[in-house]
């Protein structure tokens, strides 16, 4: 599986360009949750889990946020250890309504 970007990069680059584009999706929720993630994980991804981080980058932020509370199921491409370590770094109950 390639890299969405057109030029070969290496994997430092790809982590600087990765960890960018986690800060800076357009929501602040998503900001947050994602750039958060890649401060923690992204020093430790071989390149096979960046390629498939640069992936999920491409998806949009409301969708990644349903598939994150639980709201929608993420598609099958989306599951593998990546997500689960990225569940695993969201809150439980932070999707979840309180007025229960």
């Amino acid at each position: 599986m390639g890299h969405p970007t057109a030029m070969p990069t290496d994997d430092q680059t790809l982590r600087k360009q990765l960890l960018f584009r986690s800060w800076h999706r357009g929501t602040r929720e998503m900001d947050l949750i994602l750039g958060r993630f890649a401060e923690r994980y992204l020093p430790g991804m071989d390149r096979v889990c960046l390629d498939g981080y640069a992936l999920l980058l491409e998806k949009s932020d409301p969708d990644i946020y349903l598939w994150l509370t639980g709201r929608e199921s993420p598609p099958a491409d989306i599951g593998g250890p990546l997500w689960r370590s990225l569940m695993a770094s969201f809150p439980l109950d932070a999707g979840k309504d309180t007025d229960s």
